[in-house]
């Protein structure tokens, strides 16, 4: 715990049987108390690694959810076991388990209800490993959003993010897409709510074993992204009602 508050780790996996050991032996117990393994009917032994590391909440869909429905499943879950701090982090080893302290911290001090881990902060991507194509679109999209929402993050793509219990109990994320946008339109509903977002420096990794997405899903989503900040600025203005933006 953290100030008295639980903080729980859940973990998103699809196909993470490679990486997810070496994912869950880096996180710090002495101040995590449960973590969740959602795996979203992977083709692999997800599930098994996880039963022989000890994970005591494990949640496998019986189809494939998507990205998005994987989250749903993870926050709700959550929330079920009384979290007061949940940390996102994907079991493929892309983010380091590390900065799950600094993270908490930010939270269970009350400074922020939610923490982003940035990849463009310093020069975490580029170093990491990140194609100079998805950088270059990262930065392209982030920009665009920062103008719409009227924002200033770093970037809106990190997979690496912490959430209080009051902010997920407040945004109607359920409501999202079940694809890869889910992340964007928690964002927009986070802002929309009225809280402030935290970014921290994260470094990340690419290689074989990480999660990617192909060039269809890839402008798919980049296209979502685009749709997500004009409902924003619609609902802003009072033009145009969306589901996502209503209450829980």
């Amino acid at each position: 715990m953290i100030h008295n508050k639980k903080v729980v780790v859940v973990l998103p996996a699809y196909n993470a049987a490679k990486t997810l050991k070496i994912t869950y032996d880096e996180i710090d117990f002495s101040i995590v108390d449960d973590v969740i393994l959602v795996d979203d009917h992977s083709n692999d032994d997800t599930v098994e690694v996880g039963k022989q590391l000890g994970i005591k909440h494990i949640i496998r869909h019986d189809q494939n959810k998507g990205y998005g429905g994987n989250q749903k499943s993870c926050y709700n879950k959550a929330i079920e076991l009384g979290a007061d701090i949940v940390i996102m982090l994907h079991p493929d080893y892309q983010y380091t388990p590390k900065l799950i302290p600094a993270m908490s911290h930010l939270i269970g001090s009350e400074l922020y209800h939610v923490v982003l881990g940035s990849r463009i902060l310093g020069r975490g991507a580029l170093k990491g490993g990140m194609p100079v194509i998805k950088y270059v679109a990262n930065r392209g999209l982030t920009f665009i959003q920062n103008l719409l929402m009227n924002a200033k993050l770093s970037e809106y793509h990190t997979g690496y993010r912490a959430f209080s219990r009051e902010a997920l109990e407040k945004v109607n994320f359920n409501a999202n897409s079940d694809n890869f946008v889910f992340d964007n339109q928690m964002l927009a509903q986070i802002w929309y709510a009225g809280y402030e977002i935290a970014e921290i420096t994260c470094p990340t990794k690419y290689f074989n074993d990480a999660s990617s997405i192909n060039l269809k899903n890839s402008t798919i989503y980049a296209l979502g992204v685009m749709r997500t900040a004009v409902q924003y600025r619609m609902e802003k203005w009072g033009i145009v009602k969306n589901k996502i933006f209503a209450k829980r």
